[in-house]
C-alpha cells in the first residue's frame, strides 16, 4: 500500500471508530507497519489539518474529531508543481498565505516518490520576485472581506491626493497586472476601485457592511472573471 493510500485508510479507520479511538499498536497491525511509522503518519495528518486527538494511558489511543476528514490526495508530480508555481507567482493575491499553507498540506500527504519528483521538477520552474503590499495591509483587507466589515483606508490616488475613508469591501479584482479592492466608498457614496499598491494603511472596524452586492460593481473587465471559473 502506497503511503498516500495508507494515510487515507488510516483516516477512515479513525473515523469509523468514533469516540472509541484506536491504539497505535492496533493501527500498526492493521496496516502492517511499525508503531513508529503509524505515529509519523498521524503527525503528517495533523500537519495537513486533520483534527486528530490523542488519549494517553491504558485504554487510550488516537481518534478523529466528529466531522473531520482528509480526502485522498492523488496528484502527479507535474500537478503538484503547477500548484506551487501558481501560488509562488502570485504572492500579492488575496489569501496567498493561506494558499501556500494549503499547498504545503497537499505536499505533506503525497507519497514519497511523487513528492521527490515534484521537488526535483520544482527546481526547473523559476518565478520572478514581485513587490507586493505589506502583509499587515493585505491581512486587514482579507479579514474585512471575509468578515464583511468596513475597512478604514489611508489611500493615495493617482493624482497624489491622500485621504482616509471607510470602505465596504465587495470583491478583489486583478486586471492588467494590478490588484484592486472594489468596495462601496462611504466618503464618495459610490462604488470605487482602490489599487492595493496605493493603500498606505488599512484597519478593520467593528462596523458591519450594509450588503452592497457584486452586481453593483458592474460588468467585469474582459480579462477578468471569478476564480471559481478558472480552468473550467
Amino acid at each position: 500500500m502506497k503511503r498516500a493510500e495508507r494515510l487515507h485508510a488510516l483516516t477512515e479507520m479513525l473515523r469509523r471508530n468514533g469516540s472509541r479511538g484506536c491504539s497505535a499498536d492496533r493501527l500498526a497491525k492493521e496496516f502492517s507497519v511499525s508503531v513508529r511509522t503509524v505515529k509519523r503518519d498521524l503527525e503528517t495528518l495533523e500537519r495537513s489539518g486533520a483534527a486528530i486527538w490523542s488519549r494517553p494511558g491504558p485504554g487510550g489511543g488516537y481518534g478523529l474529531a466528529i466531522g473531520a476528514s482528509l480526502p485522498p490526495v492523488s496528484l502527479s508530480a507535474a500537478q503538484a508543481v503547477a500548484l506551487m508555481a501558481a501560488v509562488s507567482a502570485a504572492p500579492d493575491a488575496p489569501y496567498s498565505d493561506l494558499a501556500a499553507s494549503g499547498v504545503q498540506k497537499i505536499l505533506d500527504v503525497l507519497d514519497p516518490l511523487t513528492r521527490a519528483r515534484a521537488d526535483q521538477l520544482a527546481d526547473r520552474v523559476w518565478v520572478a520576485e514581485t513587490r507586493s503590499a505589506s502583509r499587515t495591509i493585505r491581512s486587514a483587507l482579507e479579514e474585512a472581506m471575509a468578515e464583511q466589515r468596513v475597512v478604514r483606508l489611508r489611500y493615495t490616488s493617482r493624482s497624489e491626493i491622500t485621504t482616509t475613508r471607510d470602505v465596504e469591501p465587495v470583491l478583489f479584482a486583478s486586471t492588467n497586472g494590478q490588484w484592486y479592492l472594489v468596495g462601496w466608498c462611504r466618503m464618495r457614496n459610490e462604488m470605487r476601485w482602490f489599487a492595493v499598491s496605493r493603500i498606505e494603511r488599512a484597519s478593520v472596524t467593528k462596523t458591519a457592511c450594509e450588503g452592497h452586492s457584486i452586481d453593483e460593481v458592474g460588468t467585469p473587465p474582459v480579462n477578468a472573471r471569478p476564480v471559481h471559473g478558472r480552468g473550467v
